[in-house]
């Protein structure tokens, strides 16, 4: 059976050692990497390498004028050929720069193979330039698609937040506070380290058989490198998925070590929609990184997804609240979302709530306490009820596209 792990990130020196390292980890293991950057001549080039050098090459037409849709369409035809071939243990698949690993984890697993890792790579020391960086993609040449509207900062934390594995790579530069950030962004995440040394003795030559009686010992078989078994552990694309959904989401907990913070806020009450919007900007900035789900009092049945990163925010409607929802419609809900819904239930509002997760190094924690609170409906304006909710103006009607 042939094992894919999937290897991506903004960070391309990182991404290419981690690469490089389970090449030399991983004996029957190959490259797969399509290069988007040659999109502008119309093809996008895929080349299939081992570690004496590439095996193969190609072209794959652009799809509607669009890099990323050829690399999904021509990823897993040679998935399945090197599948059949037979020969190919692990196909780790470099993912070009800007590639999210979450659509390539699911175009693979639709096409009938089997995901056993994703692995984001980082280097620490530029985890807050490019959590920081509100380019867009398309100005540092690295947008997917003509219509590509995303920025570095959120690309960069959606690759982050959805890999189980983080390599992270030797970097003098990064401190204290770097390593921290990082584990606050992504708590749950098991972190291999890829620089020299780490790994010694873990692999390499056995030593020479023998035995004071003359009989020969065995050598010992030859043990998988942290970053091999990190690759080959497994990957449950639906678990994945989610675990980065508003409704349901693994977002940090509270914390607040080596000038980095973590607030979690979380109320029962919905927002002011004039007052939220007019906070916008401050609250997008405050952070390098926020996220979670919002209450609107205008759209009180509207799970609302926050997303930031950069200096930009992203707002979209992610459904109902499960509240809002007939019973009979209960069935279609995932488990996951049902159980996540459970545990937060409220006797009156069931799941409607804000929960924002807001982490950054020099983070006013009561500054942003105080402009969150100061953004949700009064007790006069929460006691006139929802009908008196609905009336409000909608100021968000315009970033929801309404």
């Amino acid at each position: 059976m042939l094992s894919v792990v999937i290897v991506g990130g903004l960070h391309a020196d990182a991404r290419k050692a981690t690469v490089e390292r389970l090449l030399t980890d991983v004996p029957g293991s190959v490259v797969l990497h399509h290069d988007l950057a040659t999109a502008v001549a119309g093809t996008v080039v895929r080349t299939v390498r081992d570690a004496t050098g590439i095996l193969s090459a190609g072209e794959a037409p652009l799809v509607n004028d669009c890099a990323c849709c050829a690399l999904r369409e021509d990823l897993v035809p040679e998935l399945l050929r090197l599948r059949d071939a037979g020969t190919v243990r692990l196909a780790i698949v470099e993912l070009w720069d800007s590639v999210e690993p979450k659509a390539m984890a699911e175009v693979v697993t639709g096409g009938g193979l089997t995901v056993t890792g994703v692995i984001t790579a980082v280097d620490p020391a530029l985890l807050l330039p490019y959590l920081g960086n509100g380019d867009d993609l398309a100005e540092r040449g690295l947008a997917a698609a003509a219509t590509d509207q995303r920025t570095v900062a959120d690309t960069f934390a959606r690759q982050l937040e959805y890999a189980p594995v983080l390599a992270l790579v030797d970097s003098p530069e990064a401190d204290d506070e770097d390593r921290e950030l990082l584990a606050q962004l992504h708590p749950t995440a098991r972190q291999v380290p890829i620089g020299h040394g780490d790994l010694a003795g873990a692999h390499g030559d056995p030593p020479p058989d023998a035995s004071d009686d003359g009989l020969t010992v065995p050598a010992p078989r030859r043990r998988l490198t942290p970053l091999a078994q990190a690759a080959l552990a497994g990957f449950d694309v639906e678990s994945a998925a989610a675990a980065q959904h508003p409704a349901c989401a693994l977002l940090p907990a509270e914390a607040d070590a080596h000038g980095v913070s973590t607030l979690v806020w979380h109320r029962r009450r919905p927002f002011h929609p004039e007052r939220l919007y007019a906070a916008l900007e401050d609250l997008t900035c405050a952070a390098a990184r926020s996220r979670g789900r919002f209450w609107l009092a205008d759209k009180p049945d509207t799970l609302l997804h926050w997303d930031a990163a950069g200096g930009a925010l992203c707002v979209e409607s992610a459904g109902p609240w499960l509240a809002a929802l007939p019973d009979a419609a209960w069935e279609m809900v995932p488990p996951v979302r049902r159980a996540a819904a459970a545990m937060d239930w409220h006797p009156e509002h069931g799941d409607c709530c804000q929960h924002l997760v807001f982490t950054s190094p020099g983070l006013d924690r009561d500054g942003l306490q105080e402009l969150l609170e100061s953004c949700l409906l009064t007790d006069a304006e929460y006691a006139a009820g929802r009908d008196a909710w609905k009336r409000l103006p909608p100021a968000f009607d315009t970033l929801l596209e309404v």
